[in-house]
């Protein structure tokens, strides 16, 4: 098969490694790409949004699967716009996107049909939504209702903070008219994981769990970020729970979905909490998760492209997935000023050093082009760190060796990625 993957992040890097090694892919495109992309696929400058561009990319290419890395493009509708001229793609139609797209949909999606998930008020009213606000006290959440890279979400400690969030995203309209209409939700407290399904309309098929750092700073300090570092599997989440989550929570949500006329096909990314209750949904998204991916990817012993296109063709029943026993673990190397300004264009070394700096290193690009002969960073994520370990904390080790053989004095790292399983390593799983 000849497969075009559409995006420019480390989540689209290690899904182009995946697929590369498939006995079945012939060639292998991606747009646009990244300067480690470039080394395992042909990168084209189309942008991940521009369908009409992706569109003539793939006939002119001859390609026979699509598989879309970033949201943007599949709220868009990307995936409708390919299919409705004979090319194949990995991903959720616009109408089925609306799950990430539209927090408030998903938020009544699950009112409507059982799924456990936090109490919540949608508005398009400053005023109504100060005056929740002040109805709940704090903590409480305060989330953009559209597309916000990841950033649209204030958990607010106090009630300033809040009322703050409300004008931030309704009035200076910070995250533009994805705060056109808010949500107000409950704080749920816990553990937060990352769980992952590859759906095919009817059939879910359950991926591995992983836990995502949103803070940029150690011990979950600072602004939340797209995530700083993930590991798989998130003990936290144990068989039991994770036939719970499949039951109370991903299979209503299908079902519902197919009932209003929305069939979801695609990876289902469900963010949950762990809560006093039984695990609760936080949000969906429509795509991997990036940095899970990487680590996800590492871990899968399977082909991935069969089950993708299983994914898409409503034939997921005859697939089972293996996994490898180890632990993945991945840590995110940002530009400085990451998540506010980030600092483009300074110089990276050391990659091939990283790479062998400890067994099982794989070094996936975010953000990086070539400039002038020299690898540079462009973006607030530059680069993904990952290892293997028969334990998270091995893992997390080889991963850090990994990191500290990189020459990039412009770049940093939260220095605690896993930190909660490696603490219940240490201490028997309690």
């Amino acid at each position: 098969m000849r497969i075009l993957v559409v995006g420019s992040g480390a989540r689209e890097h290690a899904l182009c490694w995946a697929l590369k090694a498939s006995p079945l892919c012939d060639a292998l495109i991606c747009a646009p790409g990244n300067a480690g992309i470039a080394k395992l696929a042909e990168c084209r400058p189309v942008a991940a949004t521009d369908l009409d561009g992706l569109l003539a990319l793939a006939r002119a290419e001859h390609i026979d699967f699509v598989v879309v890395g970033p949201e943007a493009p599949l709220v868009a509708g990307l995936v409708d716009h390919l299919e409705a001229h004979g090319i194949r793609c990995f991903g959720p139609t616009r109408a089925a996107a609306e799950l990430e797209g539209s927090k408030g949909f998903t938020k009544d999606l699950c009112a409507k049909y059982g799924v456990p998930s936090g109490s919540y008020l949608r508005t398009t009213d400053a005023d109504a939504a100060k005056a929740e606000i002040r109805r709940r006290g704090a903590p409480v959440v305060v989330k953009a209702d559209g597309l916000a890279a990841g950033k649209g979400v204030v958990v607010a400690h106090d009630l300033d903070e809040a009322l703050g969030a409300v004008d931030a995203m309704m009035l200076d309209r910070r995250f533009g008219d994805a705060g056109i209409e808010i949500v107000i939700e409950e704080f749920l407290a816990g553990e937060e994981v990352s769980f992952f399904a590859l759906v095919d309309g009817t059939t879910a098929v359950p991926l591995a769990s992983a836990q995502d750092h949103k803070a940029v700073g150690d011990g979950d300090t600072g602004p939340n970020t797209g995530g700083m570092g993930a590991y798989s599997p998130a003990p936290a989440l144990t068989p039991a729970l994770e036939r719970e989550v499949m039951e109370r929570i991903i299979r209503p949500s299908l079902a519902g979905m197919a009932a209003e006329g929305k069939p979801f096909k695609g990876v289902l990314f469900a963010g949950l909490m762990l809560t006093d209750k039984g695990p609760q949904l936080i949000e969906y998204n429509v795509r991997f998760g990036d940095p899970e991916c990487e680590v996800l990817l590492r871990r899968l012993k399977s082909d991935l492209l069969p089950a993708l296109v299983a994914a898409r063709d409503g034939t997921l029943d005859r697939i089972a997935l293996d996994w490898h026993d180890e632990a993945a673990l991945g840590v995110v190397m940002a530009a400085e000023g990451y998540p506010e300004t980030p600092r483009k264009g300074t110089a990276i070394g050391g990659l091939d050093a990283a790479a062998t700096a400890a067994p099982t290193v794989e070094v996936f690009h975010a953000g990086t082009a070539h400039r002038d002969g020299q690898l540079v960073a462009d973006g607030g994520r530059v680069l993904v760190v990952t290892a293997l370990g028969s334990t998270v904390g091995e893992a997390q080790a080889r991963a850090y060796r990994a990191v500290d053989a990189v020459r990039w004095p412009e770049g940093f790292c939260r220095r605690d990625i896993g930190w909660r399983a490696v603490a219940r390593e240490r201490t028997g799983g309690h």
